[in-house]
Protein backbone atom coordinates (compact mmCIF):
# COMPACT_ATOMS: atom_id res chain seq x y z
CA UNK A 1 0.00 0.00 0.00
CA UNK A 2 2.97 2.44 0.87
CA UNK A 3 3.72 1.82 -2.87
CA UNK A 4 0.63 2.70 -4.06
CA UNK A 5 0.50 6.37 -2.56
CA UNK A 6 4.02 7.03 -3.55
CA UNK A 7 2.35 6.08 -6.76
CA UNK A 8 -0.22 8.60 -6.12
CA UNK A 9 2.16 12.06 -5.39
CA UNK A 10 4.25 11.15 -7.92
CA UNK A 11 1.33 10.85 -10.44
CA UNK A 12 0.15 13.82 -9.11
CA UNK A 13 3.31 16.02 -9.74
CA UNK A 14 3.74 15.02 -13.46
CA UNK A 15 -0.06 16.19 -13.76
CA UNK A 16 1.04 19.45 -12.08
CA UNK A 17 4.10 20.12 -14.04
CA UNK A 18 1.96 19.51 -17.10
CA UNK A 19 -0.56 21.84 -15.57
CA UNK A 20 2.05 24.91 -14.88
CA UNK A 21 2.58 24.03 -11.65
CA UNK A 22 6.03 22.49 -9.93
CA UNK A 23 7.27 18.91 -9.46
CA UNK A 24 5.89 18.42 -5.87
CA UNK A 25 3.09 16.57 -4.57
CA UNK A 26 2.03 14.90 -1.23
CA UNK A 27 -0.09 12.39 0.29
CA UNK A 28 -1.38 12.02 3.88
CA UNK A 29 -3.08 8.64 5.21
CA UNK A 30 -4.49 7.74 8.11
CA UNK A 31 -5.06 4.48 9.14
CA UNK A 32 -5.09 2.98 5.66
CA UNK A 33 -7.15 5.58 4.55
CA UNK A 34 -6.54 8.67 2.14
CA UNK A 35 -7.14 11.94 3.73
CA UNK A 36 -5.65 14.65 2.11
CA UNK A 37 -3.33 15.71 -1.32
CA UNK A 38 -1.48 18.58 -2.10
CA UNK A 39 0.51 19.46 -5.16
CA UNK A 40 2.94 22.80 -5.26
CA UNK A 41 0.95 25.58 -6.05
CA UNK A 42 4.01 28.52 -6.08
CA UNK A 43 3.69 29.70 -9.60
CA UNK A 44 0.06 28.94 -10.16
CA UNK A 45 -1.53 30.99 -6.73
CA UNK A 46 1.36 33.29 -6.41
CA UNK A 47 2.03 32.06 -2.61
CA UNK A 48 5.93 30.70 -1.57
CA UNK A 49 4.59 29.00 0.95
CA UNK A 50 1.69 26.57 -1.40
CA UNK A 51 4.66 23.75 -1.13
CA UNK A 52 3.03 20.25 -1.31
CA UNK A 53 3.33 19.44 1.52
CA UNK A 54 2.10 22.49 3.25
CA UNK A 55 -0.93 22.55 0.94
CA UNK A 56 -1.46 18.83 1.87
CA UNK A 57 -1.23 19.13 5.72
CA UNK A 58 -3.60 22.19 5.36
CA UNK A 59 -6.17 20.01 4.09
CA UNK A 60 -5.64 17.20 6.43
CA UNK A 61 -6.21 19.34 9.34
CA UNK A 62 -9.19 21.01 8.43
CA UNK A 63 -10.50 17.50 7.44
CA UNK A 64 -9.46 15.80 10.64
CA UNK A 65 -10.61 19.24 12.44
CA UNK A 66 -7.19 18.91 14.07
CA UNK A 67 -4.07 20.78 14.03
CA UNK A 68 -2.17 17.68 14.50
CA UNK A 69 -1.74 14.83 11.83
CA UNK A 70 -1.99 12.17 14.92
CA UNK A 71 -1.11 8.60 13.29
CA UNK A 72 -0.90 9.45 9.89
CA UNK A 73 1.93 8.97 7.10
CA UNK A 74 2.89 11.67 4.83
CA UNK A 75 4.42 10.65 1.06
CA UNK A 76 6.47 13.61 -0.11
CA UNK A 77 7.79 13.18 -4.26
CA UNK A 78 10.79 14.84 -2.40
CA UNK A 79 13.00 15.17 0.32
CA UNK A 80 11.24 18.22 2.61
CA UNK A 81 12.52 21.98 2.22
CA UNK A 82 13.37 23.79 5.30
CA UNK A 83 9.76 25.43 5.28
CA UNK A 84 7.75 21.86 5.37
CA UNK A 85 10.44 20.34 7.42
CA UNK A 86 8.80 22.58 9.88
CA UNK A 87 5.75 22.54 8.87
CA UNK A 88 5.77 18.76 9.54
CA UNK A 89 6.87 18.61 12.92
CA UNK A 90 4.63 21.27 13.86
CA UNK A 91 2.18 18.68 12.58
CA UNK A 92 3.73 15.44 14.17
CA UNK A 93 2.79 12.90 11.67
CA UNK A 94 4.04 9.30 12.73
CA UNK A 95 5.95 9.26 9.82
CA UNK A 96 7.11 10.54 6.47
CA UNK A 97 8.31 8.35 3.08
CA UNK A 98 10.00 10.98 0.36
CA UNK A 99 10.81 9.96 -3.14
CA UNK A 100 13.70 12.12 -4.61
CA UNK A 101 16.74 13.69 -2.17
CA UNK A 102 17.12 17.30 -1.91
CA UNK A 103 20.23 17.29 -3.87
CA UNK A 104 18.01 15.46 -7.03
CA UNK A 105 15.53 18.87 -6.64
CA UNK A 106 19.02 20.73 -6.91
CA UNK A 107 20.35 19.29 -9.84
CA UNK A 108 16.64 20.56 -10.85
CA UNK A 109 16.86 23.97 -10.12
CA UNK A 110 15.21 23.97 -6.89
CA UNK A 111 18.08 24.46 -4.13
CA UNK A 112 17.58 25.39 -0.50
CA UNK A 113 21.08 24.74 0.77
CA UNK A 114 21.23 28.82 1.23
CA UNK A 115 18.32 28.75 3.28
CA UNK A 116 19.93 25.94 6.10
CA UNK A 117 22.72 28.52 5.53
CA UNK A 118 20.73 31.50 6.99
CA UNK A 119 19.06 29.16 9.63
CA UNK A 120 22.75 28.98 11.04
CA UNK A 121 23.81 32.09 10.58
CA UNK A 122 23.40 34.42 13.54
CA UNK A 123 20.39 36.90 12.95
CA UNK A 124 22.39 40.17 13.05
CA UNK A 125 24.51 38.53 9.29
CA UNK A 126 21.56 37.13 7.34
CA UNK A 127 20.99 38.51 4.37
CA UNK A 128 17.37 39.98 4.85
CA UNK A 129 17.67 41.81 7.99
CA UNK A 130 15.72 40.81 11.17
CA UNK A 131 15.11 43.82 13.62
CA UNK A 132 14.02 43.82 16.46
CA UNK A 133 11.27 46.27 16.96
CA UNK A 134 9.00 46.92 20.17
CA UNK A 135 10.29 43.49 22.28
CA UNK A 136 8.71 44.42 25.57
CA UNK A 137 5.26 45.72 24.09
CA UNK A 138 5.19 42.69 22.24
CA UNK A 139 5.96 40.56 25.47
CA UNK A 140 2.48 41.32 26.62
CA UNK A 141 1.03 38.95 24.31
CA UNK A 142 2.84 35.87 25.89
CA UNK A 143 2.32 37.42 29.29
CA UNK A 144 -1.75 37.14 28.33
CA UNK A 145 -1.48 34.07 26.88
CA UNK A 146 0.39 32.32 30.08
CA UNK A 147 -2.44 33.73 32.10
CA UNK A 148 -5.79 32.45 30.04
CA UNK A 149 -7.06 29.19 31.67
CA UNK A 150 -8.19 28.05 28.95
CA UNK A 151 -5.56 27.96 26.06
CA UNK A 152 -4.83 25.14 24.34
CA UNK A 153 -1.52 24.05 24.05
CA UNK A 154 0.64 22.99 20.97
Amino acid sequence: MPLDYMRQAIAMALENVRNGGGPFAAVIVKNGALIATGANRVTTSHDPTAHAEVVAIREACKRLQSFQLDHCDLYTTCEPCPMCLGAIYWARPQRVFFGAEAGDAAQAGFDDVFIYKQIETVRQKRSIPFLTLMREEALECFRVWKEKPDRVVY
